[in-house]
């Protein structure tokens, strides 16, 4: 979700959080938001896949610069070693789901370099551990920009055809 005039679902309880970024110039925040997995199916690929087409669509075509997540406290740390997202604030109740939340902030300018050094590190022993050696490859993520960014993509999505189902029927 890319920020507008009625805001992110994170709003809720994290307003003065983000008007922190939203405010700041130069900044346009989005928020990745209801994200849940089938248990039965590879969870890290799909993740994988699901974040890059994010930021690719969220780069791409929203210029968007800072992403927002909501998590659950104890999922906190799979967040941060996994995708380098950081804790901002301190964790709150969220009412809708009636349990702990924590938002995570993620610069989307961090993730392309973050993308390259998981993909040369790939054949070492010493790589660490991150979704982001999951992710699509540099031709793969091009021809997706291209994709997703096009007319025609735009226009699925605005009728409401989700664009992700595309690229995740794969796995």
């Amino acid at each position: 979700m890319v920020d507008s005039d009625i805001g992110l679902a994170a709003d809720k309880i994290f307003a003065e959080e983000l008007d922190t970024f939203r405010n700041a110039e130069g900044r346009k925040i989005c928020e990745l938001s209801r994200l849940a997995f089938e248990t039965s199916l590879p969870s890290k690929p799909l993740l994988a896949a699901l974040f890059h087409i994010v930021f690719i669509y969220g780069y791409h075509h929203h210029r968007c610069t800072d992403l927002f997540i909501e998590v659950n406290p104890r999922h906190r740390r799979f967040y941060e070693a996994m995708l380098g997202f950081k804790p901002i604030g301190a964790p709150r109740t969220n009412e809708s789901v009636a349990a702990p939340s924590q938002l995570m902030w993620l610069e989307i300018a961090s993730i392309r370099p973050r993308i390259d050094a998981a993909a040369s590190n790939a054949t070492s022993d010493k790589a660490p551990r991150s979704l982001y050696s999951l992710f699509f490859s540099r031709d793969d993520a091009r021809e997706l920009a291209e994709e997703l960014t096009s007319d025609e993509a735009i226009q699925r999505t605005m009728d409401g055809n989700a664009l992700v189902k595309i690229y995740l029927t794969d796995f």
